[in-house]
């Protein structure tokens, strides 16, 4: 090929490494798009990417090769435009679409607006706090109140959208809050729970996701980015539990002391319910397309209910393999049938496990400092969790072994 031609190929692979990292792809999936990406277009290329840094090095010739290094934020989920990006990328390896034309395109789905507006997102943020008190069986109550600070959290959420100084705090902000109305509300109902109000309401914020992906990356020995993506959830945990301790202690001061009350316990079938519901809310707040939204509900249901089977035989920390393996191979499936990425099912599958794990409920005592004193089994129990949707994933690529990168 030409050095002109060379060029526009490298600037498309550049261009395209930057907007799957946007979109939130894993560093190892990306890693291995991208190399197939360069080979089907001709060009040898050596790819390294991390949560806040990309190096491309990309080979004209035996003397000529070009390096490419940019510092980015990590991503965000946006399942759309991954989806998006992929049926680009088809399209051009097709001989649909030149390459000025596939680059016009990717910068159209970058630039894409959110999909489902504020008030959709709105609902999908108080949908999602009140459907994981659900998930934790605790009471009406609960739910009620989860959901209401849920909607808060997404006012802080599209104000610091707009704001870099409201964005650099909003993590500790948010979990202040909650901790402060909730103390609030306590004192006219008294049978709230407040651990549970307030985990449910920064349920959005806790890490489960990028920690599973942390641990996933450095089971693929993808060493750099694994270790970086596991500090960064393990910070903004830290900054959770202190901004949920602080918000307490004025609560405390302000509101004084309240004696709970304990409530009816949900019916079960409100527990079970609660996992359609999460799953359409990570629809939207995920930003997947509607066309990929059943698909992704069904791969939360079957995530959970595979884990909770795998848990009557196996205990609750096992039973989380189970899960995982079951939708490994579902997302698996998905992306073979549909052809589609493999992530736009599997993500929204993990995340219901995480949170749906019993043991991992447990962590709403954790924010009153209790359990790391009272309960030291419990932080082996999480690993165990986390390490079980690791190695079910494994097991799953090794059953129907994966035929696309994303």
């Amino acid at each position: 090929m030409d050095n002109q031609e060379f060029l526009e190929k490298r600037r498309f692979i550049i261009r395209l490494g930057k907007a799957l990292h946007k979109f939130g792809t894993p560093a190892y999936r990306l890693e291995a798009h991208l190399q197939a990406v360069s080979e089907l277009l001709g060009i040898e290329g050596y790819f390294l990417i991390s949560p806040t840094a990309l190096t491309f090095v990309l080979q004209h010739d035996e003397d000529q090769e070009h390096n490419h290094v940019a510092r980015v934020k990590p991503g965000e989920l946006d399942l759309g435009s991954l989806a998006r990006t992929d049926e680009l990328v088809e399209e051009l390896m097709s001989g649909k679409r030149t390459l000025a034309e596939a680059l016009e395109r990717l910068e159209e789905i970058s630039n894409k607006p959110n999909p489902y507006g504020t008030g959709l997102t709105l609902l999908a943020f108080g949908s999602s706090a009140g459907a994981f008190a659900m998930l934790m069986g605790t009471s009406w109550n609960d739910v009620f109140w989860s959901a209401i600070l849920g909607l808060m959290v997404y006012g802080l959420v599209y104000r610091a959208e707009r704001s870099k100084r409201m964005a650099e705090m909003l993590e500790p902000l948010a979990a202040i809050l909650c901790a402060i109305a909730a103390s609030g509300i306590a004192r006219f109902d008294p049978s709230m729970n407040i651990p549970v109000v307030i985990l449910s309401g920064i349920i959005i914020f806790i890490p489960g996701l990028a920690l599973t992906l942390g641990l996933a990356e450095l089971a693929a020995r993808d060493l750099i980015s694994g270790t970086a993506r596991v500090m960064d959830a393990f910070m903004l945990l830290f900054k959770l539990y202190f901004g949920v301790i602080l918000g307490l202690t004025i609560g405390k001061a302000l509101f004084g002391e309240t004696t709970y009350v304990p409530p009816d316990s949900l019916p079960e079938w409100a527990i079970w319910s609660a996992v359609p519901i999460l799953s359409m809310a990570l629809v939207i707040i995920f930003k997947a397309r509607m066309k990929d939204s059943p698909w992704g509900v069904l791969a939360g249901i079957v995530a959970f209910f595979s884990a909770m089977l795998g848990g009557i035989y196996f205990g609750d920390s096992i039973g989380i393999f189970f899960g995982a393996l079951a939708v490994g191979i579902y997302s698996n499936l998905f992306a073979r049938w549909m052809k589609a990425p493999a992530t736009i099912a599997l993500l929204q599958g993990i995340v219901i496990l995480v949170p749906g794990s019993k043991t991992y409920i447990g962590l709403n005592t954790l924010i009153l400092g209790e359990t790391m004193f009272n309960q030291s089994h419990l932080g082996t129990q999480i690993f165990l969790i986390f390490m079980s949707i690791v190695a079910g994933l494994i097991f799953a690529n090794v059953a129907v072994p994966p035929r696309r990168t994303l």
